[in-house]
C-alpha cells in the first residue's frame, strides 16, 4: 500500500476494533451492562440481545473463524521454524546453499504439541502458557523492531514508496490487476491482525468482579489495542523502510543472511512458542462447545462423561476423558492436514481475516448495542453505527476477493504436501 495508505488503513482498522470492542464489553451482561445475567460466551450474548435465528448466524462465522486462525497459525508456526533451518543452513553452507527446507514435518510437529496441550480440559489450567505466549510475542517483536533499525542504519536510506509496489511491465513491478488484488489482500491480512473481539466474551467471563467486568474489560482493551498498534506500526514502518516493496509477509524471515544469525533464530523461536499458547486461546472455546453439546445430547454416556487421573510430571493430576482425547486429536489433526494442502501464508490470513471481521468484530456488536441501548433507527447515531457497518460489510468483501484471487493463483504453481522454502 505504500507510506500512505498503509499507515491510515491500520490506524483505521485499530480504531474500528476497539470502538467495537467497547460496545461488546458492554453486552456481557443483558439487558444491564452491569447488573444484568452473564452471557459466558459470544453466542450466549448473541442470544440475549439478538435472538435464536442469528445464534446460528454468530455461531457458524464464529467457530469456522476460530478453526481457520489455527491454520494458520499452524502454517505461520511451520515458516518461523523453517526460517531458522533455513539460516542454520545458510551459515554453515554458504548463502548460495540451496537449503530447500519443506515445512511439512514442522506443522506435523507443531500439530503433536497442540495434541499435548488440547487435552488440558480447561484453558485456566494453562494460564501459564498465555503468560509465556505473551512474553515471547514482546519479545519477537522488539528483536524484530531492533533488528530492523539497525539494518535501516546499514542501509544508510529509506526505501519503499508512497504508493507501494509500482504498476508496469519491468521487473519488480505489478499489473494494475494484481496491484487491486494485492492491496485487497493487505486488508485482510491487517483485519486478521485485529481478530480478537470473537473471544472476547469468553475472556472477559473469566473476570471478577467488582469492579464491573465492562470496565475492566474496556481497559484491557484500550491497552491491548494501543500496544499491538504501536508494535504493529513501528515494525511494520521499520521493515517496509528497510525492505521496501520486496518486505516479506514473515519480517523475521527477511533478516537470514544477517548477524547474529542466533537472534533472529530465538526471535523466530519466539513465534513458535507464541503459537503454541495462541493456538490454545483460539481452539478452547470450539472444543468447549463441542463438548457441552455432547453431554447434553448423551448425559449418561461413559465414553462422553468419565474421567481417568493421570498423574503428569510438573502438572500434577491431569483429567483425561476418552471423547475429549478423541475429539481434540481429530481436530488438531485435520487442522495440520489443512494447512499442509495450504500453507499460503498471505493469502490464507487475508482471507480468514476478512471472513470474520465484519461479522464477528463489526456487525454483532454494534446490532447488540443498538438493541441494548434502544437506540431509535434514523437518529444519528443509529445512522453513524450502521454506516460504519456496511462500511466494514464492503471492506471485508473486497479483502475475502483478493485473498480468494492469491490463493487460486499460488494454486496453479503448488504441489500438494510438496512446498519448500
Amino acid at each position: 500500500m505504500g507510506w500512505i495508505a498503509g499507515p491510515i488503513v491500520l490506524l483505521f482498522f485499530a480504531y474500528v476494533t476497539y470502538h467495537t470492542s467497547i460496545l461488546l464489553a458492554d453486552c456481557y451482561r443483558s439487558p444491564d451492562p452491569v447488573t444484568g445475567k452473564r452471557n459466558q460466551t459470544y453466542m450466549d450474548a448473541i442470544r440475549a440481545n439478538l435472538g435464536p435465528v442469528q445464534v446460528w448466524m454468530c455461531g457458524f462465522v464464529q467457530y469456522t473463524n476460530l478453526w481457520a486462525t489455527a491454520v494458520g497459525y499452524t502454517i505461520t508456526a511451520a515458516i518461523s521454524a523453517v526460517a531458522i533451518k533455513r539460516s542454520d543452513c545458510f551459515h554453515s553452507s554458504g548463502d548460495n546453499a540451496p537449503c530447500h527446507i519443506s515445512n511439512n514435518p514442522y506443522m506435523a510437529g507443531f500439530g503433536v504439541v497442540e495434541i499435548i496441550f488440547s487435552q488440558v480440559p480447561d484453558f485456566d489450567r494453562l494460564w501459564w502458557l498465555s503468560i509465556v505466549a505473551a512474553i515471547m510475542s514482546f519479545t519477537y517483536s522488539t528483536i524484530g523492531l531492533g533488528l530492523g533499525i539497525g539494518k535501516l542504519i546499514e542501509n544508510k536510506h529509506l526505501r519503499g514508496t508512497i504508493t507501494g509496489i509500482s504498476i508496469g511491465h519491468a521487473t519488480g513491478e505489478l499489473s494494475k490487476a494484481q496491484k487491486g488484488w494485492q492491496v485487497l489482500q493487505s486488508l485482510g491480512n491487517i483485519a486478521f491482525a485485529y481478530s480478537f473481539s470473537m473471544i472476547l466474551i469468553e475472556i472477559q467471563d473469566t473476570l471478577k468482579s467488582p469492579p464491573a467486568e465492562n470496565k475492566t474489560m474496556k481497559k484491557a482493551t484500550l491497552i491491548g489495542v494501543c500496544t499491538t498498534t504501536f508494535f504493529y506500526m513501528t515494525i511494520g514502518c521499520v521493515g517496509y523502510a528497510t525492505f521496501g516493496n520486496s518486505a516479506p509477509g514473515n519480517l523475521l524471515t527477511g533478516f537470514g543472511f544477517y548477524n547474529p544469525y542466533w537472534l533472529v533464530d530465538f526471535a523466530n523461536a519466539c513465534i513458535v512458542v507464541h503459537l503454541v499458547g495462541a493456538y490454545q486461546v483460539y481452539s478452547q472455546p470450539l472444543f468447549a462447545v463441542v463438548e457441552n453439546w455432547a453431554s447434553k445430547k448423551w448425559p449418561k454416556s461413559r465414553f462422553i462423561h468419565h474421567e481417568y487421573i493421570v498423574d503428569v510430571p510438573c502438572y500434577g493430576a491431569l483429567p483425561l476423558n476418552l471423547f475429549r482425547l478423541i475429539w481434540r486429536t481429530i481436530f488438531v489433526i485435520a487442522t495440520t492436514i489443512v494447512a499442509m494442502l495450504l500453507p499460503f501464508f498471505n493469502d490464507v490470513v487475508g482471507l480468514v481475516g476478512a471472513y470474520g471481521f465484519w461479522p464477528l468484530t463489526v456487525y454483532f456488536p454494534i446490532e447488540m448495542y443498538i438493541n441494548q441501548k434502544k437506540i431509535v433507527p434514523w437518529t444519528s447515531q443509529w445512522i453513524g453505527l450502521e454506516t460504519l457497518s456496511v462500511f466494514c460489510l464492503l471492506i471485508s468483501i473486497a479483502a475475502g476477493i483478493g485473498s480468494i484471487e492469491g490463493i487460486i493463483q499460488d494454486l496453479k504453481h503448488y504441489t500438494p504436501f510438496k512446498t519448500t522454502y
